[in-house]
């Protein structure tokens, strides 16, 4: 019987050795990073919209996406609110409000008392503007992004550039360290434009694609739909009660003459509310690769391009109208091309996309209320109103001082005289909102700040909450609740219709598949990273998509 150990261990040794030479064989000429990262973001992009229109989009653009790349069908934001800004900083710094210190497009500032933009930077300077609009940067965003990592790795030998028509949309996915952020500049400039946050003067290939002025032939051309009328059965008919026609209209109906509408919508701006902000991106998106000739070396580079333009027609027209589908059948075409020029520029095994969105979007309720569906209408005037009131019946000093992202803020000369956490007033509150319809739950500032692992729409609050700029109570509304108008639609909830976004990878070592396991929007950063074999970002809470990175 000793005799069979010397053997046995002999034999697994020899299987060991053989098994690590197997494993430590590299092929020669394969690449281990791609040469440019394309971070693409849909502004406001329902994760149903790719199987909602998919029999209407072309072979080469959404199609081509899931049929070569790898979709992650169940991803979700993990946190509440769901705006842009706060979206756009956790994809690309795989964390969550709680620590980028993104909360939300605008907050309160206790301090300042007034609400402080998410891209606001009075410091710096526009570059290319003189419009109030070119004073932003990335100033508020406390974590690194993905191209923040890659500059450092790279000895800053990487460009990370971001580009949107949203400032903030440019801004925080290319993060503190980016070569340059691009925004569009409306009204009677229809400029891209920069801060000296990044620069002094815009790089000259800037100053000739503005000379183009490529908006007012894109005005020009109006807004019809691309397809036959009859191609639009996904959607509600085009003349209904449920949105908003531009300033000029009585009706929101197509066919849109976009250039007799200029002078009532902001002129330029009037561009951002239709496909074409789309397409106009597209192109700016090429001239960037070229002007800058990302993807030319062994470095590797990072292009951030939002979609804004998706946003804005969904919070005018809603998510079941023509316009907002013919946006998409337009985006289809326009990222068909975009990635018809990265093959003949970079090369398909080169470049790496990956596609997701910054938030969903909510059902009109209006409209589904008239089915009979459970929605409704958030009012917080008389909120505020309640809660002062209770605490003058109580004798209690402190007072409602704002009340914004469905957070209450107190006054703080009481919070100081009492203590900031002071708990009655919080919990008081909390009392009184839940005794509104529409109010699923309230959580005080108290307890969201506790270190408490906790689970389901508590989690979600605790994961977007910052102690240091959050509110004193945060209200969740019931699902398909809102504040805001009767037409078109928002988002903001910790609810499937706002938390349910695309995943899609692309192009250099991806294999195509799809998954219906639950991840999270912080996920992606860590997949990207450890698809490139790049450090994660510094504040990273994510964990690396499996599926994506492991064969079958």
């Amino acid at each position: 019987m000793k005799l069979l150990y010397p053997v046995i261990l002999v034999m697994l040794s020899a299987c060991s050795l053989s098994q690590t030479t197997v494993s430590t064989d590299v092929e020669p000429n394969v690449p281990q990073q791609p040469k440019l990262i394309i971070g693409i973001t849909v502004d406001q992009m329902r994760y149903d919209f790719i199987d909602k229109y998919w029999e209407d989009f072309g072979a080469g653009g959404f199609k081509r996406l899931v049929g070569e790349g790898f979709f992650a069908r169940n991803l979700h934001y993990n946190y509440m609110p769901t705006y842009t800004g706060p979206g756009h900083a956790s994809i690309f710094t795989g964390t969550t409000p709680a620590n980028h210190g993104i909360v939300a497009n605008d907050w309160y500032d206790r301090d300042l008392k007034a609400l402080m933009y998410c891209a606001k930077d009075d410091s710096v300077k526009g570059v290319g503007t003189m419009a109030s609009e070119g004073q932003r940067s990335p100033v508020h965003l406390l974590s690194t992004t993905m191209g923040d990592e890659m500059k450092i790795f790279s000895n800053m030998r990487s460009k990370v550039i971001g580009i949107a028509m949203k400032d903030r949309g440019g801004i925080l996915p290319a993060g503190r360290m980016a070569d340059a952020a691009y925004w569009y500049i409306g009204a009677n400039e229809g400029n891209w434009v920069s801060s000296d946050w990044y620069m002094n003067t815009l790089p000259q290939w800037v100053q000739d694609f503005n000379a183009k002025k490529l908006s007012d032939s894109y005005l020009k051309n109006g807004w019809s739909l691309i397809k036959a009328e009859s191609v639009y059965d996904e959607s509600i008919a085009d003349n209904n009660a449920f949105e908003a026609p531009f300033k000029g209209q009585t009706k929101p109906v197509f066919p849109y003459n976009l250039d007799s509408l200029r002078s009532l919508n902001l002129n330029y701006d009037l561009i951002k509310a239709t496909p074409w902000g789309n397409t106009h991106t597209v192109d700016f998106a090429i001239a960037t690769i070229e002007g800058e000739q990302m993807g030319s070396d062994d470095i590797t580079d990072m292009l951030c391009v939002s979609f804004s333009s998706t946003d804005y027609i969904g919070h005018q027209f809603g998510i079941h109208s023509r316009e907002t589908q013919d946006c998409y059948l337009r985006l289809d075409a326009d990222l068909e091309r975009f990635i018809n020029f990265l093959d003949g520029g970079i090369g398909r095994e080169n470049y790496l996309i990956f596609l997701s969105a910054d938030h969903g979007g909510a059902p009109t309720p209006s409209y589904v209320m008239k089915e009979n569906a459970a929605a409704g209408y958030w009012k917080t005037d008389s909120l505020v109103s309640a809660i002062n009131h209770r605490f003058e019946e109580l004798n209690y000093a402190v007072r409602v001082e704002n009340y914004s992202n469905d957070q209450v803020f107190f006054t703080t000369d009481s919070l100081l005289k009492y203590g900031y956490n002071h708990p009655f007033a919080q919990e008081e509150a909390c009392r009184v909102a839940m005794q509104f319809d529409g109010v699923h739950m309230a959580f005080t500032h108290n307890e969201l700040s506790k270190q408490l692992k906790r689970e389901g729409m508590a989690r979600q609050v605790q994961m977007g909450f910052n102690q240091n700029m959050s509110g004193d109570v945060v209200i969740v509304t019931e699902p398909g609740w809102m504040k805001y108008s009767l037409q078109g639609t928002t988002h903001g909830s910790p609810w499937v219709y706002d938390t349910h976004v695309p995943a899609i990878f692309f192009g250099f070592n991806v294999k195509q598949g799809e998954s219906f396991v639950k991840h999270s929007i912080t996920d992606i950063a860590p997949t990207i990273t450890s698809l490139c074999k790049l450090p994660m970002p510094n504040a990273c809470t994510g964990e690396p998509i499996l599926e994506v990175l492991q064969e079958e």
